[in-house]
């Protein structure tokens, strides 16, 4: 069974996640991207934020547990 940790540092990373997926389908619309430009922005957004998110967690099980 899963801590209580392990699924609040799990939320940070898909937090960070949709934040960026979010802010990548932003930055593709304010280009005057089409679909497909937004989606692309959003996954690779996301992917990069959810890296900076994973490093975040693992650093915060570092100092925390």
């Amino acid at each position: 069974m899963a801590r209580k940790t392990d699924d609040a540092h799990m939320l940070v990373v898909l937090g960070m996640a949709a934040l960026g997926a979010t802010l990548g389908a932003l930055a593709a619309k304010k280009r005057s991207g089409n679909r497909a430009d937004m989606a692309q922005y959003a996954a690779g957004y996301g992917i990069a934020f959810a890296l900076v998110g994973l490093v975040i967690s693992l650093i915060l099980v570092r100092l925390v547990g």
